[in-house]
Order: structure tokens, then sequence, then C-alpha cells
């Protein structure tokens, strides 16, 4: 009979379960489509006799709102499914703009030059920033009452050892020349960046922190033209083609004969300006060959090797390259100083 035929449909309805969308609309189709159960049920109610209509009638009511019930709680149960699966952000957003840092100017320089010096043949050597006065100063041929240790400003950590052998911030990196002096024979080619400290006050054009990379190269018959040779390839590198080099006569106590060099001025090319005082040269660096005191006190034989070392500072080169006359903008985390060196990133 068409009435319990209705019921069964009910009951079935009421039992429908799916998980996708394509399972809900065959649902809905076998229920509700134009040759659906619906459908046919009502083809049958026409021939149902007058004194069973209205039973039959709610009874197909009941049926068709409890198959459209169903069908919407399901399709709400599967866009809640797929909702907690979407990511939490919009991804279909634009992305936040995250500014990109940049590298350090004086990283930059400092990985320059060492790069420029690995061509020729230097490996990079690093030793500890806290050092002992025989590393900074004895080996180095600074004797204790020397004037020269003077020029240093050193800080001391521990001042006034009964050996001593005081412990204190090194004021150069040439006590890595030292150190890998005495652990290993020439032939020796090293270059040595790092961090140095010296009692000065700080102005424009000095700071009690700054870097260093300094150079030793030890080996049979070096010679000062080999130390020109070496120093007039680093500035073309650096500074490009057209720059000069001159030497003039100084005196640092590891070498001799030691000099300071000056490059062709970077900012007038030489014709004259306010940064080089109107000379057409800027000093950039002190070298020199390496004292024999220094070999003998490091284990290295004076009578078969020579060898030259030098030493630069990396803001120095660092203000020439950038023209910044300020060395304290380095240090002061600017950000508005550190975008105009984006480029190096």
């Amino acid at each position: 009979m068409i009435k319990d035929s209705i019921k069964e449909y009910i009951e079935k309805a009421k039992k429908l379960s799916a998980s996708t969308k394509e399972e809900i609309e065959n649902a809905r189709i076998e229920f509700l489509g134009k040759k659906g159960v619906m459908n046919e049920l009502f083809a049958q109610f026409k021939t149902v006799p007058n004194e069973e209509r209205k039973e039959i009638g709610i009874l197909l009511n009941e049926l068709k709102t409890t198959v459209q019930e169903k069908i919407d709680s399901l399709k709400e149960a599967i866009a809640e499914k797929q909702e907690s699966m979407k990511p939490k952000e919009d991804l279909t957003k634009p992305s936040n703009i995250v500014s990109l840092g940049s590298i350090h100017p004086l990283t930059t320089v400092r990985n320059e030059i060492i790069d420029i010096f690995s061509r020729i043949g230097y490996t990079v050597a690093e030793g500890p920033e806290i050092e002992d006065d025989w590393h900074v100063f004895s080996a180095l041929n600074f004797p204790p009452e020397h004037p020269a240790r003077d020029m240093q400003d050193t800080f001391f950590v521990e001042n006034g050892r009964q050996d001593g052998n005081d412990v204190l911030l090194r004021t150069h990196t040439s006590s890595v020349q030292a150190r890998t002096m005495e652990k290993k024979q020439p032939p020796i080619r090293i270059i040595a960046p790092g961090r140095v400290f010296r009692n000065e006050a700080i102005s424009a054009r000095a700071h009690c922190i700054f870097h260093q990379v300094e150079g030793l190269y030890i080996d049979k018959g070096v010679s000062f033209a080999d130390l020109k040779q070496s120093l007039l390839y680093f500035v073309k590198e650096m500074f490009g083609e057209q720059t000069q080099i001159r030497l003039r006569p100084s005196y640092f106590p590891f070498t001799e004969p030691s000099a300071e060099m000056d490059i062709s001025c970077t900012i007038c090319q030489g014709e004259g300006c306010n940064i080089c005082k109107h000379t057409g040269w800027l000093e950039i660096l002190g070298c020199g060959m390496v004292d024999p005191n220094v070999l003998e006190a490091n284990g290295i034989d004076s009578k078969v090797y020579s060898g030259f070392a030098f030493g630069m500072g990396v803001e120095r080169i660092a203000m020439l390259k950038y023209d910044v006359k300020d060395l304290r903008q380095y240090f002061e985390n600017d950000i508005r100083f550190l975008n105009q060196f984006s480029s190096t990133f």
C-alpha cells in the first residue's frame, strides 16, 4: 500500500548519510528529482480513495519535509568540515611586505678585502680578542719599556702580573701573525681580519673599537718589491684600475724598513679636494718588511727566511669606498644610514 511505502521512505530519509557533495546530490535526485520517489508517490496519490487522501497527504508532506531537512543538514555538515580544513589566514590576501635587511657596510668591505687577497694565495687566520702581552707586544719586538707601547692606548684586563704577561684586549690583529708564526714554519701567507680595541676618544675619525685586516707573507727571497706589487694589486682591485699608490718612510716596531701607503684620492682622482686636504693622496695602511727580531722571537730563522707585513683599518677603507665622513655612523645602527647599503644584500 502507498501508506506503508511512504512510511518506509520517511525512515530511509532519516538515515540518509553522505560525505561528499556528489553523494548529497544523488540523494536529492533519488527523492526530489523528476523521476524521483516524490513524483512517483504523487502520481499514485491520484488513485487514493477520498476517505484516505487526508492521511496520505499528511504523510507525503512529512516525507518531503524530512528529505529536504536531511539534505540541508548534510550540506551544512560538509560545509563546516571544509571550512575547518581551510588555513587560518586568507591566502588570497596580499602578503605582508617585509623589509629586507642589508649586509653591514663594514662586513661587505671586510669580505671584499678577504676575497681580493685570497685570489693571490692568502688564507684567513684568526685569534682571540682577549690576548696576552707576549703575542700583542713582546713577540712583535716591543720591549717592556719601549715607547711604542704608549702608542697603542691599551685596555688591560689584568695589569701588573708577576710574570709580566699581562692580559689585555688586543690593540691590533698582529697578535694573530705571532700565533701563526709560532705554530707554523714558512711558507706563510695569511690575512688576519678582526676587531681590535684602543683606549681612544670617540670622534668622527677615531673609535675605541674598530676592525683591521693584517697580512703576513714569509718565505725565502721575499722582497720589498713583492710587498709593493701585492699592495698595488689590492688597491687597483678595491678602488679601480686608475688608482695609484705611494710609499712614505715610517716606523713600526715589528717591521724594518717600514712605510705608510697612500692612494690617489678616490674622490677627486688625485686632483686635490677637501677630503685629501688638496694633496691628491689618502693614507690607507702601514706596511714593511718583517723585522728579523720578530722572526727569531717566533722560531723562524731570519737568515733563511724574509717576509713582509701590512695592516689596514676596515673603517678607513669603507669611508673611502662609500664616501662616509664620520665612522661613528658604522656603530650607531641607524636604519636610515644602513638602508643606503641595501643594494649590497
